[in-house]
């Protein structure tokens, strides 16, 4: 079976299972894989894909993204071709490019940068933003880019961050150091956000892509 989307030409692979809900992914080669019961019909399935078509493709377009990004060094919201050298002394950007001897070079270049920055990010805010004292941690996170513990004055930061750009470093900033005043997302919590932090919306979708 086969789909267009976004003007691509698309397989569609089948895979019945004893479940009763469809599932909708894309697989490694651009495959739109279809999980679904034994007692749905191919033409069953081609009706709910046309269905949602639109959201398919915007399924399709963040996989396409993200696999684009694998294959890039990012760093402070900007893209870098990755060249390794074993007579590299220190990690040097030039002209696109990030020349560092291995991976281990560029890991601990990048463990010093994460608390350099954010550190110092955190600080400016603090003269804008009244919390209480609080430790700065930072850990890398699958599915938080910060968690603010009010109880016990801790604010962890991802260390994935460091390859966006400082204003969405600041926007997680804001965002967490909101949540000593508001600890859940009402519209007060967001009415702070954005008098502190105007354009998040925009920050947002940058760290959802």
């Amino acid at each position: 079976m086969e789909v267009i989307l976004n003007g691509q030409q698309i397989n569609v692979i089948v895979s019945h299972k004893k479940i009763k809900n469809i599932y909708f992914r894309f697989d490694d080669s651009g495959n739109l894989c279809v999980s679904a019961s034994k007692w749905i019909t191919n033409k069953e399935i081609s009706k709910l894909i046309e269905k949602n078509k639109k959201s398919l493709e915007k399924m399709m377009n963040k996989v396409e993204k993200k696999k684009e990004r694998a294959n890039e060094f990012r760093y402070l919201g900007n893209s870098y071709e990755l060249i390794y050298d074993d007579n590299q002394k220190e990690v040097e950007f030039q002209e696109g490019k990030l020349i560092a001897k291995n991976e281990e070079m560029i890991n601990k270049f990048l463990k010093l940068k994460v608390k350099e920055i954010f550190t110092h990010e955190v600080n400016k805010m603090k003269d804008i933003i009244a919390t209480p004292e609080f430790t700065l941690k930072f850990r890398k996170m699958k599915t938080r880019w910060g968690v603010c513990n009010y109880k016990l004055c801790t604010i962890t930061l991802n260390t994935e961050l460091i390859r966006y750009s400082r204003d969405e470093i600041r926007y997680v900033i804001v965002h967490e150091m909101c949540h000593f005043y508001h600890h859940d997302h009402s519209k007060n919590f967001w009415n702070m956000v954005e008098y502190y932090y105007p354009n998040y919306k925009n920050a947002r979708k940058e760290l959802r892509d």
